[in-house]
């Protein structure tokens, strides 16, 4: 990783001639995001070896060999795989093999400007391990164009990284600034250059491109620093006749979940929404708890979609003390309601279901849902919200951008819009103590009997 500008292609470029030079029977491929840019530096080497005198010898004499995105030298072995080939990291790949990959600029704003693509492009780069031959060497070259970066120092655990994406790959990284604040390229790019490039693309973009060091410069509209982070368990007891739920040692006095639902099949290859479910509690100073976010999932041959999802949201009605649940129903969740009340029902579980229809635009309902409780920074998350894709649509959301997913985004607007509902006790066995106190306590009995 080195500052935008400082020739690191072209660098790149010299040393896959050399390698060429040193092997002649080497196969390099070239991947950028786009093929433009990958051919790019393949007219590059080609230009070099044409010229220099050391490598003028392995130009082939055959003109079909000599293309503009793929050339094959003089060579001793006979190979299928051209010496050099260009190829854009969407095309596919299967059947390619290579000694040398050369992953240049592969993460740019339309490759990771969101949390789908940021997806794609990872799962397209684990795909060269079956590609690079075992004794083959990868190199990747950029700068990152976003805080959840393939070029990361640190895993990611907001998205489920144990380890950082290039793990075991050696790094360096030249920032255009020293540690001393200086320059290391003063004769080209002078203190004055510097802080113009600083004013003109602003201070995140500046961080990104030219020090390295990854950033959120997709202007989403959110930041997670708005976002309160706990790591408590959910406390229910019951002491004295009185019944107590407790977040992260403050004490809860409503809670609201809200399910977003869908089969999320895929059709003609396109993912569809997700089916959804956020928890959100409410504390007394009227602070918002979203202590828990969970896509519920079915299994093939385990019954009916629909009972199966109804079945996992009373596990989840039960062991998060919920009074109620408001369903979405545009869409499939018109008729999931109905089935939801009767496993309830069946599960013991006192907990009112209500029909949501949204007919309002989703950008609208986030916006007013959670626009002012972030600013005055009332808005708790747990930790383990942070390991599930709530974080990235968070980030990446902005109310004039469409494209990618916004499902646990929008079920947490959902759920904090529809909170403020005190609650009472989710078993049909009335005796027990009611954890939001007040009137719900245990009935006390007095002794009447007593002469005037």
């Amino acid at each position: 990783m080195a500052f935008r500008a400082c020739g690191k292609s072209t660098l790149v470029g010299l040393f896959c001639v050399w390698l060429l030079w040193r092997n002649p029977d080497l196969r390099v491929l070239v991947l950028s995001a786009d093929l433009a840019l990958a051919e790019k530096m393949v007219r590059n080497v080609k230009r070099i070896l044409e010229k220099h005198p050391l490598t003028r010898h392995l130009k082939p004499k055959q003109s079909d060999q000599w293309g503009s995105d793929r050339f094959t030298i003089r060579r001793n072995l006979e190979l299928r795989d051209p010496s050099m080939l260009a190829k854009s990291i969407t095309t596919n790949l299967t059947g390619t093999r290579a000694d040398v990959i050369i992953c240049d600029d592969v993460e740019v704003p339309r490759t990771s400007n969101n949390v789908e693509k940021r997806e794609v492009l990872r799962e397209r780069l684990m795909e060269l391990d079956y590609i690079l031959t075992p004794d083959g060497m990868q190199l990747y070259v950029g700068t990152p164009h976003c805080f959840h970066t393939i070029y990361g120092e640190e895993p990611r655990r907001e998205l489920g990284e144990e380890q950082i994406f290039l793990d075991g790959f050696a790094r360096l990284v030249i920032p255009v600034l020293n540690d001393a604040g200086k320059s290391v390229w003063p004769e080209r790019f002078s203190q004055e250059k510097i802080q113009d490039i600083l004013k003109r693309t602003g201070p995140a973009h500046f961080r990104s491109q030219m020090m390295c060091e990854p950033a959120h410069i997709s202007d989403g509209y959110f930041n997670a620093d708005q976002l309160v982070l706990y790591k408590g368990d959910l406390i229910y007891r019951e002491a004295g006749g009185e019944a107590v739920l407790a977040v992260d040692g403050r004490r809860m006095v409503s809670a609201s979940a809200w399910w977003d639902p869908s089969f999320g099949r895929e059709v003609e290859g396109k993912r569809r929404d997700r089916s959804v479910v956020a928890i959100v509690y409410t504390d007394e100073d009227g602070e918002y708890w979203l202590h828990h976010l969970a896509q519920i999932k079915v299994k093939e041959g385990a019954g009916d979609e629909a009972t199966q999802q109804c079945e996992q949201i009373c596990e989840l009605v039960k062991r998060f003390h919920l009074p109620s649940l408001r369903v979405e129903t545009n869409g499939i969740g018109k008729f999931l309601p109905s089935i939801l009340r009767k496993e309830l029902s069946y599960a013991g579980l006192a907990c009112q279901v209500f029909e949501e229809n949204s007919s309002r635009s989703k950008d609208q309902r986030i916006l007013e849902a959670l626009d002012a409780p972030l600013a005055a920074r009332a808005v708790h998350v747990h930790a383990s919200v942070f390991h599930t894709p709530f974080i990235g649509e968070f980030e990446d959301w902005s109310p004039d951008k469409s494209g990618g997913h916004d499902d646990y985004l929008d079920a947490v607007a959902g759920a904090v819009a529809h909170a403020p509902m005190r609650i009472r006790r989710i078993y049909v066995d009335r005796r027990r103590a009611k954890w939001q106190g007040g009137a719900g306590s245990l009935p006390q009995k007095a002794k009447s009997d007593f002469e005037v």
